[in-house]
């Protein structure tokens, strides 16, 4: 089954999204069109979003469902007009909302996504320049500010995990990339053996990280069957060895890992 599935705002559209993305999650039988209409913020691209919509159910032969979060009813009643299943999503939850904590809503396009508090954006800033400055093991002498240091073999995912660490929750995170000669002499390599601490492993199916690689470096030892499963299997027995709480990120999408992490380790999010 295919449908289309649109998530409309009359700002950047990531509320819709994310709220949209997660219930859709939910129907693995059904195949969703995703289309996202960020700044739908005038009659005019209300129109031209109407249109879009209903030229969708026309070659669907079934409506879309659509996720918004517009503000202005002006706006919302020409999109109403479409051949569309609309959730409004601020209608659905602020209105309960407001009957019980007794106060109205301000009803502000960008709200949710603005940077309300100085401290709390610089410090995302800050950490998302401390992972690429710390990317890979290039650079070591800043670890002693890491609130995390991910070690793991290469393309086991620690990059963008660092990064979304960053930007999502102002995490410091480090990684630090275990070569063949760590894994030969399964201990930690000494320059992380003063953050113990803060060290946390991934790794991965050798049978995905054999597909990784093959994109990088087609046909070489590097991606080699043999050479993968030699090194997963060598750095799971570092970390059961030497005591770093590990996960494997097979199976999780970047948001997972990086959740996962925060509850094992018991790390708090640094931004609100």
């Amino acid at each position: 089954m295919k449908r289309t599935a649109f998530f409309i705002s009359d700002g950047t559209g990531i509320t819709a999204e994310a709220l949209g993305q997660s219930l859709l999650a939910q129907f693995k039988n059904v195949q969703f069109d995703k289309i996202t209409l960020p700044y739908i913020d005038t009659v005019e691209k209300a129109k031209k979003a109407a249109e879009r919509i209903n030229k969708a159910a026309e070659v669907d032969e079934v409506r879309p469902v659509i996720f918004d979060t517009i503000i202005n009813s002006e706006v919302r009643q020409h999109l109403e007009q479409c051949n569309g299943f609309m959730i409004d999503i601020f209608g659905t939850f602020l209105e309960p909302l407001e009957s019980e904590l007794g106060a109205k809503s301000s009803y502000t396009v960008g709200s949710s996504h603005a940077i309300v508090a100085q401290a709390s954006y610089s410090k995302r800033i800050d950490a998302i320049n401390f992972a690429l400055e710390n990317d890979d093991g290039a650079v070591t002498k800043h670890y002693s500010e890491a609130d995390i240091i991910l070690v793991g073999v290469s393309r086991s995912g620690k990059t963008p995990t660092c990064i979304y660490l960053a930007l999502q929750y102002g995490i410091k995170a480090a990684n630090y990339p275990l070569t063949e000669d760590d894994i030969l002499d399964q201990r930690l390599p000494k320059t992380l053996q003063p953050h113990r601490k803060k060290i946390f492993g991934l790794t991965i199916d050798p049978d995905r990280l054999i597909m990784i690689r093959n994109e990088r470096a087609p046909q070489s030892r590097y991606a080699s069957q043999k050479q993968c499963f030699y090194e997963i299997e060598e750095v799971e027995l570092m970390y059961r060895r030497e005591r770093i709480p590990f996960l494997n990120s097979t199976h999780y999408s970047i948001e997972e890992i990086s959740t996962r992490i925060m509850v094992m380790t018991g790390i708090e999010r640094r931004v609100a």
